[in-house]
């Protein structure tokens, strides 16, 4: 029961509807199935069958339980529908009565109107008939009525050309003779009309005269002379001349708006009032131009003579001339603008002369002025990059000098290296985030010209990248390589720590900083590297090139230091009549106490380094005065003076098989190495000062505790103790080589002194 219910609920729906089988698409397939409860063949009882033959109880119970949904589904459904449709039909119901209730009132409107027209056409038709023999005689006398009216503007023509001359209404008075000029010119040959044409010909050649001595006198205003203009022009007036007077005297005014201009100061005011005046004052005399001479329609002799053509080549001609002018001012006084410090100024003063100029374009299509202050513009923001150029420069070496001055002042409350160097790298990037930040205003989207092809492309990476960020990078790497060119063989006047700073400035550079700055110019201005630019490897390897020279120099120039110092104590002293030691000498102490500052120094700015590994008794090192052997071997009590060999063979023969020391090697970036290279130059020098000085035996002995002394201490700060312990044992063989009487002091006594010492 429940399935024909649905059926037939499904089948009065299609009714309703008006689904019959016709209505079908033909992408709806007619099932033939007798199982389809949706097809048109559906039969209930083998529907049934099938159910109960396929389907075990408890899918018969669903079934029964699905088709239950649908029926109350279906059941709503029709409700709904019974209740949309009765409120439908009420509503037509009501439509209906109301239409009928209008259209009875319509209906006795239109015959009342009908009544009404036929009373009109009636009445209308009595009329025409009455009137029927007199509208011919109306018609002609309307005809006679006209021609009087003209005649009698014709004859009363003069008098009023006077009086529009008397009140200077000279527009209304030309206006009046070009309406009668025509019919004048017609009926001439009649003496009545030609005495009139006369008259107007002798009043208007007077108005024409006074036309061009008030062009002539220049008016009050352009607007009058555009009406003097168009007037002397309906008058005949040879329009060539017209164009030649008009451009002459609008030059004359605008000359003076361009001496006006010389009086600013302010930028930004003279940009204002260059636009305001000048360009405002060109563009309408453009506009008004072309109004009266070349949008003009030509007539009789002037068309042939194209007109317009020779007068777009006379504005074209007047345009450029002042234009050239007009720009002259604004680069010398964009060249006046020396101060970087606020970059906005100049970029919106650049902003309105650009913008100002598109009106020109529009105006004048085919002139050069728009491209022309394009090319300004661009013009400008080279020379902007150059000053702001020129400005990191001169920050950087008074970056520079203020370090100087800190490094220079005493130690007591003053900066470390270390905070020197943090302050100095850190000023400089936020200088040059600084400098970035003012040069991308002349990309910002607000700026007109910031759309042009130049500052989409080159400007963001020739222009800010390569002439800017690349140019000072490059500026500093140079500068600071210049320190160590200009410095001489003793440092000339620069601190050492200034070298030791600005290696490290360099390496770091080269580390991270180039990398930094670079990343964000292109990051900030979309530079796209179509065109060959400098690479980031190419800089930081001229910085690392720099930051290595730097450091060689600091080792040098140290390490020059202290041997001067040794060298005077050794020159200075008479080695021969010396004194038995009792003490370290004084210039031993001073080298050992400026060692350990350098190390102190250097520890600041770089990293300790590497090693080799110490013997347990460095400090108590000995020396042999025969440099047969290299162990660790106390000096003989006395000296033997007939030893087996020479003593200058065995250290000959030693220095074939020892490893030959490199004093000026190139040094790495760390702090032992430093030291290293700074020990050796100094020991080395040390050592050449003795080969050229002849001793006594106390002036063997002092060498002996002088060099014990030194290598107490300095075998701490280099990368492998034997590089002191060879060198030292060099002085004090080759001391003892140069020995008129070398008796060797006792190693304990050696010992005594030093630790006293």
């Amino acid at each position: 029961l429940a399935i024909i219910w649905i059926v037939s609920v499904h089948g009065m729906l299609k009714l309703y509807y008006g689904l019959n089988e016709e209505g079908k698409t033909v992408d709806q397939a007619e099932s033939m199935d007798p199982c389809d409860i949706n097809g048109p063949h559906f039969d209930p009882e083998v529907y049934l069958n099938k159910l109960r033959r396929e389907c075990s109880l408890g899918e018969l119970m669903d079934q029964e339980t699905c088709m239950v949904k649908q029926i109350r589904s279906l059941d709503s459904d029709m409700q709904t529908l019974v209740y949309e449709n009765y409120n439908k039909f009420i509503s037509a119901t009501d439509t209906i009565r109301k239409m009928k209730n209008d259209f009875k009132k319509m209906e006795d409107e239109m015959d009342c109107l009908s009544t009404n027209m036929a009373s009109i056409t009636d009445f209308s038709a009595r009329i025409s008939g009455t009137l029927q023999d007199q509208h011919a005689q109306i018609t002609k006398l309307s005809g006679v009525h006209t021609l009087l009216r003209k005649l009698q503007f014709l004859f009363e023509l003069p008098a009023r050309l006077n009086k529009c001359l008397e009140l200077q209404a000279y527009a209304q008075a030309v206006s009046s003779h070009r309406r009668a000029r025509c019919v004048l010119q017609q009926y001439s040959h009649m003496p009545s009309f030609r005495g009139i044409q006369d008259d107007c010909h002798a009043i208007m050649d007077k108005l024409a005269q006074e036309l061009r001595q008030k062009f002539r006198d220049g008016g009050s205003s352009a607007k009058d002379l555009s009406e003097c203009v168009e007037l002397l022009l309906q008058l005949d007036e040879p329009a060539e001349e017209l164009c030649d007077k008009f451009l002459s005297h609008a030059q004359s005014r605008l000359e003076a708006d361009l001496l006006g201009l010389e009086a600013e100061t302010d930028i930004l005011e003279f940009i204002d009032r260059g636009c305001n005046e000048f360009v405002s004052s060109l563009c309408l005399v453009i506009a008004s131009y072309q109004e009266l001479f070349v949008n003009r329609p030509q007539e009789g002799e002037l068309a042939s003579k194209n007109i317009p053509q020779m007068a777009i080549g006379k504005l074209h001609a007047f345009v450029d001339a002042l234009a050239t002018r007009y720009f002259s001012l604004v680069e010398r006084r964009i060249q006046e603008e020396k101060s970087v410090g606020d970059n906005s100024l100049l970029v919106r003063a650049l902003d309105r002369f650009h913008r100002r100029l598109q009106a020109v374009a529009k105006l004048l299509p085919g002139s050069a002025v728009p491209s022309q202050g394009t090319e300004i513009v661009v013009r400008a923001a080279r020379e902007r990059i150059k000053q702001y150029l020129a400005a990191l420069q001169s920050f950087y070496l008074n970056s520079l000098t203020d370090v100087r001055q800190a490094l220079a002042a005493p130690r007591l409350g003053g900066s470390s290296a270390g905070e020197l160097l943090s302050t100095l790298s850190a000023s400089i990037l936020n200088q040059i985030k600084s400098v970035l930040a003012s040069v991308h205003l002349f990309t910002a989207k607000d700026i007109t010209f910031s759309n042009k092809p130049y500052f989409k492309g080159e400007f963001c990476s020739h222009g800010v990248r390569e002439s800017l960020v690349v140019n000072f990078i490059k500026f500093v790497c140079q500068s600071s390589r210049q320190f160590c060119e200009s410095a001489g063989d003793r440092g000339g006047s620069t601190p050492p720590a200034l070298l030791l700073l600005l290696s490290r400035l360099c390496l770091d550079y080269e580390t991270s900083t180039i990398t930094y700055i670079l990343t964000l110019t292109d990051e900030q201005f979309l530079v796209q590297h179509h065109s060959p630019v400098t690479a980031v490897t190419a800089l930081c390897g001229e910085a690392r090139e720099a930051a290595q020279k730097l450091l060689n120099h600091y080792v040098k120039v140290q390490g020059l230091i202290i041997s001067q110092m040794l060298r005077k104590s050794v020159e200075t002293r008479d080695w021969v009549n010396t004194i038995e030691p009792r003490n370290v000498r004084a210039v031993m102490k001073r080298v050992v106490e400026d060692t350990t500052s350098i190390d102190v120094q250097v520890g600041l700015l770089y990293e300790e380094g590497v090693r080799k590994a110490h013997s347990s008794d460095s400090s108590k090192r000995t020396f042999s005065v025969y440099s047969s052997s290299r162990q660790q071997t106390r000096y003989a009590p006395s000296y033997t003076p007939s030893a087996p060999m020479d003593t200058n063979l065995l250290s000959n023969i030693h220095k074939l098989f020892s490893e030959r020391v490199e004093i000026f090697s190139p040094v790495e970036f760390n702090k032992v190495s430093v030291l290293t290279g700074i020990i050796k130059i100094s020991l080395k020098t040390f050592l050449e000062c003795v080969r050229l000085r002849t001793f006594g035996r106390y002036g063997l002995q002092q060498i002996q505790v002088d060099c014990h002394y030194l290598q107490m201490y300095l075998w701490r700060f280099v990368s492998d103790e034997n590089l002191v312990h060879f060198l030292l044992d060099e002085i004090v063989g080759s001391t003892a080589h140069r020995c008129l009487d070398p008796a060797p002091m006792e190693q304990s006594v050696i010992e005594v002194i030093c630790e006293r010492g």
